[in-house]
């Protein structure tokens, strides 16, 4: 996987970092923004005192706590704000099983931010899950919309022989995704800049894909989904990704569904284009409840929860 040619030592520098939290044995499980707030609002948690307070929960630092090189890395790197009389980092460094990725830092207020957070968990469970049950062979594989590049670099790992490459629209998200590819070794992961599909040609053995799923009056991409309740990409998602299935190839959605009235709106306007009989399809409820602080915001009036589910869909061979 090659890093960006246009900031190379910026991206070498950030590599480089990477690898050293994962020589010092660094872990940091990534939560909800919520979460997060709670946590860095507790009087004890107003400056950071270790590595993961730094590049985990996102605290401000004093320069004692890093090493001159260290911070001299971070300068390199791009990701180094003053902070009153300390300093932050403008990155995040969150692993999953024995892999780091490094994605957008606390809050994830712009409208370019690369996320990873608790979906990026229950994502890879899906993905793993459906890896684990098939033996066919996977050739080609795209994760449409990678953010920090988790799909791909799953698939990568578990399929070595594949060709996998990392969509995204966000140009950032491709750069950190790069970062992350390489920091996880892996050969056979590219990334392209692609909206949806549209950026790239052929037919694919497999394709996920994690899309934003929130109505958020920001419109930051990486959250929001577009639509009356935030499911538009990914019914558009569905649409152009089922024709692009090889025989026998497969469609994993991992989304979340604003649930109205006891009724699935995804669910019923997914139905209606999956009932041709070379479609075999499968649908289920990941998580009855998630970021229930959403129900709150406009648009969501008569939302009783928000679910995340799995759509899984395979092209009859």
């Amino acid at each position: 996987m090659l890093l960006n040619t246009c900031q190379p030592e910026a991206d070498k520098a950030l590599l480089q970092l990477g690898r050293r939290l994962q020589a010092d044995g660094y872990r940091f499980t990534c939560v909800t923004p919520l979460t997060q707030q709670r946590n860095n609002e507790r009087q004890s948690a107003a400056r950071a005192r270790t590595l993961r307070d730094i590049f985990g929960w996102n605290r401000p630092f004093t320069a004692s706590l890093l090493s001159a090189d260290e911070l001299a890395q971070m300068r390199v790197a791009q990701i180094l704000d003053e902070d009153g009389d300390c300093w932050r980092s403008r990155v995040r460094w969150s692993s999953l099983e024995d892999l780091l990725f490094v994605h957008s830092g606390f809050p994830t207020t712009q409208a370019d931010a690369v996320f990873f957070g608790p979906d990026s968990y229950r994502f890879a469970h899906f993905i793993a899950s459906h890896l684990q049950g098939r033996f066919s062979e996977i050739n080609h594989a795209v994760d449409i919309g990678c953010g920090a590049g988790v799909g791909a670099i799953l698939i990568g790992r578990a399929r070595r022989h594949a060709q996998v490459t990392a969509l995204d629209i966000n140009p950032d998200a491709l750069r950190l995704s790069a970062i992350n590819v390489a920091l996880a070794g892996l050969a056979n992961v590219s990334v392209a800049h692609s909206d949806v599909l549209q950026g790239i040609t052929g037919n694919f053995d497999l394709i996920v894909a994690n899309p934003p799923y929130m109505l958020d009056a920001g419109r930051r991409a990486y959250r929001h989904g577009g639509g009356s309740l935030g499911a538009d990409l990914s019914l558009r998602i569905v649409n152009e990704a089922i024709g692009r299935l090889s025989q026998g190839g497969t469609l994993l959605l991992y989304t979340g569904v604003a649930m109205v009235d006891g009724h699935d709106p995804f669910l019923a306007a997914i139905r209606a284009q999956l009932t041709a009989p070379q479609w075999s399809w499968h649908y289920q409820e990941l998580d009855p409840d998630v970021f229930g602080e959403q129900l709150l915001e406009p648009g969501y009036e008569q939302v009783e929860r928000i679910a995340a589910v799995g759509l899984t869909v395979t092209r009859n061979g």
